[in-house]
């Protein structure tokens, strides 16, 4: 086969564009919808608490479903599996354009998810097959490259598509790109298979249910009270069903989460400090488009644009900051980082009111964006250095996991203390739940600080001492 300019084969470029097609529509339909949620709620007559599932649906699927795709296509075949999820997602997609009330889009949502969850971690494995190592670093930074750019447009590209359209075109666009990426795939990528490891299904099930117990006591715990048996049950069977989960790994011999990797300090600690920076992240995000649109009176558009500076720089901060944890240090970063979140967020908590100018709060949320930039390399890097070689690839995994966890329960939780703060009766109802809600995103964010500051602190070679006063 010919090469391409830059030494690349046509097949490898086929494979490089289709998965990262493929990332860049999974990464931008987690966040698409942020600046759309008004505009959800007042078409649908959506509660806060129904709009919080519209994105932890997606979320909370995502997450569990995610160690199980690249496993299905490691037996079934990677190529079969990848185009089954493009088309789970696609089909998902019309139920949500089409979705008459705010339930069907729910169940929609999380559809999407689970077809996510088996395209994304597929979309890493065929890169790596068809590229040998001393080649795959730039495939893979083209790669994050364009997820990153869905990460930046997404809040503007919901806006835009919402004001200028309508909500529903946000789903409708997925169609012809998934159905071409379906026909291209199964054209011009190759099928491969892994090692035929057994599915642990008891894991799923219990990470699963557990979690959605935890979720579901933080979404109803305003409604129906915090000590109701509803709540009070749901928390209490979730919990356990996560204690069962713990004890399930720990035993079964395919486990889906290896508990012998927490015995690793840095494993140990930059998981869970990840957790809390995608918490705090996702927790601000489900309510900033929404302050611009229901106090400041802007429209989904105007909210996305608003959103540029944030979103931008963590498309801009990532590479420096990857370059830069190689000299500083993980623990560094992820604890600074952290920092940065926490005291942006929490500035953003003192000072907002109905009529807070935009230019008051940027710089904390420039802040705010930039610290939890600066964490997240430095905890995957953490995370995969912490595993042998041949496990990098399952500690990826796990990573990614635990942070798509994390955006699910910052979301409940800062919907939660929203909810007990304020509401959508009027502008300043909504400003003072908001305001709660960012003081709690802080409080996330200096407690994965706390945490990561028990990361081990890097490495330094000592110096060779010259002896004899002599050079060499």
């Amino acid at each position: 086969m010919s090469e391409r300019r830059g030494g690349m084969t046509g097949r490898q470029a086929w494979v490089l564009g289709l998965a990262s097609l493929a990332s860049f529509m999974m990464a931008l339909d987690s966040l698409v919808v942020t600046t759309a949620l008004s505009t959800i709620r007042a078409d649908l007559t959506a509660s806060v608490e129904a709009l919080e599932w519209v994105v932890n649906a997606y979320n909370l699927t995502f997450a569990v479903l995610l160690l199980t795709g690249a496993a299905l296509g490691d037996r079934f075949g990677r190529r079969r599996v990848f185009v089954a999820g493009l088309a789970l997602f696609t089909v998902a997609s019309v139920a949500c354009a089409r979705a008459p009330d705010i339930g069907v889009l729910i169940v929609s949502r999380a559809l999407q998810g689970a077809g996510a969850a088996l395209v994304l971690p597929l979309s890493l494995t065929l890169i790596s097959a068809v590229f040998p190592p001393a080649r795959r670093g730039r495939a893979m930074g083209l790669y994050l490259g364009l997820t990153g750019l869905a990460t930046f447009s997404g809040p503007l590209i919901g806006g835009a598509i919402a004001q200028g359209l309508a909500w529903q075109w946000i789903f409708w666009l997925n169609v012809p790109v998934g159905v071409l990426a379906i026909l291209l795939t199964t054209r011009r990528v190759d099928e491969s298979t892994g090692p035929a490891n057994r599915l642990d299904l008891t894991g799923v099930v219990l990470v699963t249910v557990g979690a959605f117990g935890v979720v579901w006591a933080l979404v109803r715990g305003n409604a129906a009270g915090w000590g109701s048996a509803e709540v009070v049950g749901a928390l209490a069977a979730g919990a356990a069903l996560v204690l069962a989960f713990w004890w399930w790994e720990r035993r079964t011999e395919w486990p889906m989460l290896p508990m012998r990797f927490f015995r690793s300090r840095a494993f140990a600690t930059a998981n869970p400090a990840n957790f809390l920076v995608f918490a705090s992240l996702y927790g601000t995000m489900f309510f900033l488009a929404q302050y611009f649109q229901v106090v400041r009176g802007h429209g989904p558009l105007g909210a996305g644009l608003l959103l540029v500076p944030w979103t931008a720089t963590l498309m801009v901060c990532a590479p420096i900051a990857g370059r830069l944890v190689d000299r500083v240090g993980e623990r560094t970063f992820v604890v600074g980082g952290l920092l940065l979140q926490g005291l942006g967020m929490a500035w953003v908590a003192v000072v907002l009111d109905t009529d807070t100018g935009y230019l008051e709060i940027l710089p904390a949320l420039v802040v705010g964006s930039a610290g939890c930039t600066m964490a997240m390399p430095a905890a995957q890097k953490a995370v995969v250095g912490a595993v042998r070689q041949q496990e990098i690839g399952q500690a990826s995994g796990i990573f990614m996991m635990l942070r798509m966890f994390g955006g699910v329960f910052g979301t409940s939780v800062s919907v939660a203390v929203f909810g007990a703060a304020g509401g959508y009766a009027s502008a300043q109802a909504f400003t003072d739940g908001f305001s709660a809600a960012m003081a709690a995103v802080s409080v996330l964010a200096f407690a994965g600080a706390v945490i990561a500051l028990g990361m081990p602190a890097p490495q330094r070679v000592a110096p060779i001492p010259v002896l004899n006063g002599g050079t060499g």
